[in-house]
């Protein structure tokens, strides 16, 4: 079976090529050591190119955060060629070539046939479970997603190779899937989610035919592993991009599969609040990381799912529990579910535990309790979400900016902010001296 015939496959285009004047990629931008591969690969005698996301972003400008290399050596020629090689994968073979923390991943060419039915295993409903069928540039390029990620970075004369009109569609700023979109969504669903995040990153605008089945087969991402769509979620909101890249999967309904309980809120929020809360705590991520900050995962989640536990912990005080363990049983239910979906880690989960639950002890300012609470190894955590609460009106603003004061206090001062409020003493009435009681006995 040739690559025009795979089925979903579109109508093929002539291969062009884009010699080194036509095009703005240049080797001083590609990583050493990416080079290396390529030019090693090429010495053994084996086609090499860059391939994916790093000559889209070449393309664009930007740096790369990965160099992704493609080849028609098998993974095991591979290996032989670099001693410090490793294989990964089990649905797919690769290689990775190891440059003290700079990993260089080198794939063998995909195949569009499945003669072998062994390295091949579908799932009835669509999806490739298994694929370790190898072939050619030519049959690889329709394996490719996007087009603009179907682009190869040739190492023996710099050109661009094309083989789907990723080059226009670049030039367009059109995201588009290569083949028919519903087929390739079937074989893969975490391809909505990366057609909405890259369509974020680069500013592309989604191409009606790719964009069109998203709204009916947003419910395929339940039958994704929830490892992966937890990963895949990093990728989404940890980008720089959280806040568009969360209207943006609303739209298409992918947020609800996602982030069920946190999507009902927020289709019955009051007063705008869970859609404030969630997009303050979404941009004030994406600032972060603009500013080269950190940011971590568990403060994010703790956001989406702050109303869902707010709404657990109601009916556990309706059900007679007392605050502290209506917290702690809320936790337990909200994440028992919300893992189900994506396999939030238990390092993140119990980081989430801590900033939700600290959040009650804020009230209590009086005595040892605040100097305990401000030396919690989650504190820092706890009171950033403390003010992102104030912020968008969930929390009393003039108990956060206690809090903030205190933090700013010397250890005297602090003690002073601390002293139980003194009870006014009522001045006490004299004692009125009584009348001695006559006692006449009758006679």
């Amino acid at each position: 079976m040739s690559p025009s015939e795979r089925p979903g496959a579109p109508k093929p285009l002539a291969c062009k090529i884009y010699p080194r004047p036509e095009h703005n990629i240049s080797r001083s931008q590609i990583s050493e050591n990416a080079l290396k591969v390529l030019y090693r690969l090429k010495k053994a005698g084996f086609e090499a190119y860059l391939v994916g996301g790093c000559v889209r972003d070449l393309l664009l400008g930007r740096e790369p955060k990965d160099f992704d290399v493609a080849t028609n050596a098998s993974p095991e020629q591979v290996k032989n060629t670099f001693r410090n090689c490793r294989l990964i994968g089990r649905r797919f073979r690769l290689a990775h070539v190891y440059f003290g923390r700079e990993i260089i991943e080198v794939a063998t060419f995909r195949g569009s046939d499945s003669e072998d039915a062994e390295r091949q295993l579908v799932h009835e409903d669509g999806r490739l479970l298994r694929d370790n069928v190898f072939g050619t540039i030519e049959e690889d390029v329709w394996r490719r997603d996007f087009t603009v990620n179907s682009l190869y970075y040739n190492i023996r004369d710099f050109s661009v190779v094309d083989y789907t009109g990723g080059m226009e569609d670049h030039g367009a700023a059109i995201l588009k899937l290569i083949g028919d979109p519903e087929s390739r969504y079937r074989e893969d669903p975490v391809r909505m989610l990366r057609a909405v995040r890259f369509a974020v990153k680069l500013g592309f605008a989604i191409h009606p035919d790719t964009e069109k089945p998203i709204f009916d087969m947003a419910e395929l991402l339940r039958s994704i592993p929830a490892a992966r769509l937890f990963d895949e979620s990093l990728k989404l909101f940890l980008s720089g991009y959280g806040l568009q890249t969360f209207e943006l999967l609303r739209h298409y309904g992918l947020f609800a599969v996602l982030f069920p309980d946190s999507d009902r809120c927020l289709a019955t929020e009051d007063h705008d609040f869970p859609r404030l809360f969630v997009a303050t705590a979404l941009q004030n991520s994406d600032n972060r990381i603009a500013e080269g900050k950190t940011v971590t995962p568990y403060f994010l989640l703790a956001a989406f799912l702050w109303e869902p536990l707010q709404l657990e912990v109601k009916t556990q005080l309706q059900q007679g529990e007392n605050e502290t363990f209506a917290y702690q049983n809320a936790a337990n239910q909200v994440l028992k579910r919300q893992i189900k979906v994506t396999s939030i880690p238990k390092r993140i989960t119990q980081s989430m535990r801590e900033v939700w639950l600290l959040q009650s002890r804020f009230s209590k300012r009086v005595g040892a309790r605040p100097f305990r609470l401000l030396s919690h190894p989650r504190f820092r955590a706890a009171y950033d979400f403390l003010l992102l609460r104030a912020q968008t009106g969930d929390a009393d603003s003039e108990l956060a900016e206690w809090w903030t004061q205190f933090q700013r206090a010397d250890e005297t001062e602090q003690k002073r902010m601390t002293r139980p409020a003194k009870k006014s003493r009522k001045k006490r009435r004299p004692k009125q001296s009584r009348p001695k009681s006559t006692n006449t006995e009758a006679t």
